[in-house]
């Protein structure tokens, strides 16, 4: 794309760029404007105009239409004019205004959307009704969004998550990934090479890593509501779960959970396939969930149970938090993320999520960017409150029952 073919550039402040981009905001006639910002305006009033003609002038607005190829080309030009978080939004707008949901069973369509968590939440609601050639070209796509996330996430996650590094205990001879570079470099200060610019490590500082038996390993489970309001929570839940399963540091489980519990533990290898087996949607029993779960665990002083959701419960929710206030009682870490989510702003039940905090249980939401360092908190069993304030996280004031 040239470079007069950024008309949302903020730094571009140039008389005549200025006045280009005005005459995109008010929408002059189109035969008043250039090929190129001509093909800009028709894109934007696809899904921003008025629909069909406009009385009295003459002038007839885009729409996106019916046809997987029409709304292809639309997607093709809006992500030519903006940056893929522009384009992001401008699609789930063009979702809830121009009912373009019914699109994503076209292949065609599916094929050239900017995917994101959101759209992979809208994916795996509506597999049910796809066409099996559709969803071959979903299950690409919500791939595509996976390895994305995987590479985003992995790593931080590993390294905050890997709690088998006994840090109470030194040693020389340490791996590259247990190596303490502090104390090292400052060991081989007298070692600096000036002609160099560097120091030369000849003695290497590191943390003895401590071997764990498989019944001695934390057990983390993850509880997730898989009502329509929590599809992003799901998305991200999920991507976490397959990650800590892959780390021999941890036992992970993964529940979802409507009114009906799906249990995707044995899945956790392919996180594609866990989507995959997501029932987004229908209603909300908590209750039942954490009871399931409860049930399969072992020992309680080396167990977390990571219970996400926005606490509207559907069932009792008395038996609820008795339930609650007993695996607390019995030393199990319980922590309730009321969504996580790039926002991290949800909706909740204040009442019920005040109640759960009452109880001792830290209530709040987190990003998944934060959700590794919370983990790793949850694990060392550190005050979460300490680590919330620091993150600048809002926990649930219990006093708001």
């Amino acid at each position: 794309m040239t470079e007069d073919l950024q008309p949302l550039d903020p730094e571009d402040l140039g008389e005549g760029r200025r006045e280009r981009r005005w005459r995109l905001a008010v929408g002059l006639e189109e035969e008043k404007l250039g090929a190129e910002d001509r093909r800009l305006s028709e894109a934007l009033s696809a899904l921003y105009g008025d629909d069909g003609e406009e009385k009295g002038s003459g002038r007839r607005k885009a729409g996106l239409g019916g046809s997987a190829p029409r709304v292809a080309r639309w997607l093709g030009d809006i992500r030519n004019y903006f940056p893929t978080p522009v384009v992001q939004v401008i699609q789930r707008d063009a979702f809830e205004r121009k009912g373009l949901r019914s699109m994503l069973l076209e292949p065609e369509f599916l094929a050239t959307v900017e995917a994101d968590v959101n759209l992979v939440a809208d994916l795996v609601s509506m597999r049910g009704v796809m066409p099996e050639k559709t969803k071959a070209v979903a299950r690409e796509v919500i791939g595509k969004v996976v390895e994305q996330l995987m590479e985003r996430l992995e790593r931080r996650v590993a390294d905050a998550i890997r709690g088998a590094v006994d840090r109470s205990r030194k040693t020389r001879r340490p791996r590259h990934a247990d190596i303490d570079w502090d104390r090292t470099i400052r060991a081989n200060l007298r070692h600096y090479q000036t002609e160099y610019r560097s120091i030369v490590p000849e003695t290497l500082i590191g943390f003895q890593r401590r071997q764990k038996r498989l019944v001695d390993l934390d057990e983390v489970t993850l509880c997730v509501d898989q009502s329509g309001s929590m599809a992003s929570s799901v998305v991200y839940a999920s991507i976490f779960a397959a990650v800590m399963a892959s780390l021999p540091v941890v036992r992970t489980k993964l529940v979802c959970f409507d009114t009906a519990i799906l249990d995707l533990t044995e899945m956790l290898s392919d996180p594609v396939e866990v989507l995959f087996g997501v029932q987004l949607g229908g209603g909300t029993d908590i209750n039942h969930a954490v009871a399931y779960c409860a049930e399969r665990i072992e020992r309680p002083t080396k167990s977390h149970f990571i219970l996400i959701t926005d606490l509207y419960e559907g069932g009792n929710s008395k038996e609820l938090l008795a339930r609650l206030s007993r695996m607390i009682g019995l030393g199990i870490n319980v922590i309730v993320l009321l969504a996580l989510t790039d926002t991290g702003r949800p909706g909740y039940d204040p009442n019920m999520a005040a109640q759960v905090a009452a109880l001792g249980a830290p209530v709040f939401a987190c990003t998944p960017d934060k959700f590794p360092d919370m983990m790793a908190c949850a694990l060392r069993r550190e005050d979460m409150g300490l680590w919330a304030a620091k993150a600048d996280i809002k926990l649930v004031n219990p006093a708001e029952v």
